[in-house]
């Protein structure tokens, strides 16, 4: 099967930058479309970014001009460089992605455990 583990995270000031990562891993041959989510405490869950296998992407307003999605398909791995960070971005930060394993034609969505983004100021 496939995990997502996500890393990078922590404990940065207002106007600070991060960048998280996340993995994929397992029985994996290919990935299409891979996203970020976020959920601070009392919210509902917020689709961030997302990026297709191609490279397209697409992001929420409230990030727009900040954060950046990119991803290493020889790695696996998408990537949320987190500039100009504020305090209204402190949440778990989660990733998912469209998984093709093995000899199969069609994708199994996975999600990774999360990770804790804090914006002090």
């Amino acid at each position: 099967q496939v995990q997502l583990v996500e890393s990078g995270g922590g404990l940065v000031q207002a106007g600070g930058s991060l960048r998280l990562s996340c993995e994929a891993s397992g029985t994996v041959r290919s990935i299409n479309t891979m996203r970020w989510y976020r959920q601070a405490p009392g919210k509902q869950r917020e689709l961030v970014a997302h990026i297709t296998r191609g490279g397209t992407t697409n992001y929420a307003d409230s990030v727009k001009g900040r954060f950046t999605i990119s991803r290493d398909n020889a790695k696996n791995t998408v990537y949320l460089q987190m500039n100009s960070l504020k305090f209204e971005d402190t949440a778990v930060y989660f990733c998912d992605a469209d998984v093709i394993e093995g000899a199969d034609i069609d994708f199994n969505n996975y999600w990774g455990q999360g990770i804790q983004v804090t914006v002090s100021s």
